[in-house]
């Protein structure tokens, strides 16, 4: 719902078909739907790209849709830029949805290669048509899910991306995933410990029940950090079915794609960022803020710049903190 009555940008639809994405397990679709925002009196040409990577069960899409009470992101980016607090940007909303019900933007066995997917298809697609981004323009944004992928694609790809900005992002994994298994457990002895039998039960429901949250959540990550391409849909949990332990080698293979963990080998890429910019909701109910304070203490002892807030709120309903992280990365991008 706008709130800002100025010049109002351009979205443009595209379609990149996908080769990377062809022939996934999942049988997800390999032409991918990308939004591209164009600010007014703008053709994209010389503009810096930001790419919005969004949180679990949603799409880019989602972002540029209405929405009542509250603005969608290009109606957000119209007024920041109306009002010049912040430089125009080109932004890109790729709806990277799968059947697991999201994506960490890492590239896996089992959801498919999204990491070469946003790197070498869209990318180039996106700065082709509109002629924005390259070297030392481009930067990636997102919340949960997607603040996730901003920092990982930060800590793995700076020769890619100059700036980042993580809200909300997962990080300490033992404390945002651990404590989820036992009720997965729970929830699949009821399928008699079969993934496979309820997730056929769920996708055959007309309505999704109460708690199954949880277990698609620690079934797509166990899909996207540690995939078993013998196993159904690629899953495998990292803990035993009877005894809710932690299985060290398949966990191991979690902890490898946690921030926290990740930035001990792959923070100069890091320095490399004209800017890197971190946020957490004092009230987390998903323990993030316990992950972010201790990547960002990482990142103080390395003498990493970055700029880190806490504020009062938990993880959801919290897009108007891109009023705080969006012209940070469009000033660092536009000098």
């Amino acid at each position: 719902m706008r709130k800002f009555f100025g010049s109002t940008g351009s979205v443009s639809r595209l379609t990149i078909v996908s080769q990377a994405l062809d022939s996934n397990m999942l049988g997800d679709p390999s032409a991918r739907v990308v939004d591209v925002y164009v600010p007014a009196r703008h053709d994209g040409q010389g503009l810096p790209l930001l790419v919005d990577l969004v949180g679990f069960t949603g799409s880019g899409l989602s972002h540029t849709n209405w929405v009542g009470f509250r603005e969608n992101l290009p109606e957000r980016l119209d007024r920041l830029i109306g009002e010049e607090r912040m430089p125009p940007v080109v932004v890109a909303f790729p709806d990277c949805f799968t059947r697991l019900g999201g994506n960490q933007y890492i590239n896996s066995a089992s959801m498919g290669p999204w990491e070469d997917f946003l790197l070498y298809e869209m990318l180039p697609a996106i700065e082709e048509r509109f002629g924005c981004g390259g070297i030392g323009r481009r930067g990636v944004f997102g919340k949960s899910s997607g603040g996730y992928g901003a920092v990982t694609h930060a800590l793995r790809h700076s020769d890619i991306w100059s700036a980042a900005a993580c809200h909300s992002g997962d990080m300490g994994f033992e404390l945002c995933y651990l404590p989820d298994m036992p009720a997965v457990l729970r929830a699949l002895a009821g399928a008699e410990n079969s993934i496979e039998k309820w997730w056929q039960q769920l996708e055959a429901s007309q309505k999704h029940p109460e708690g199954s949250f949880k277990v698609i959540n620690a079934l797509a990550m166990a899909a996207s950090y540690d995939p078993d391409p013998t196993q159904f849909l690629g899953i495998r949990l990292p803990v035993t079915f009877d005894t809710c332990e932690v299985i060290e080698e398949r966990w191991a293979n979690w902890l490898r794609q946690d921030p926290v963990v990740a930035v001990e080998t792959q923070a100069n890429n890091l320095r490399r960022l004209k800017a890197l910019y971190i946020d957490c909701g004092e009230k987390d109910q998903f323990n993030l803020l316990y992950g972010a304070r201790r990547f960002v203490r990482r990142l103080n002892e390395l003498g990493i710049a970055h700029r880190y807030e806490e504020f009062p709120d938990n993880h959801t309903g919290v897009d108007y903190r891109m009023d705080e992280s969006l012209p940070f990365l469009a000033r660092a991008l536009s000098g």
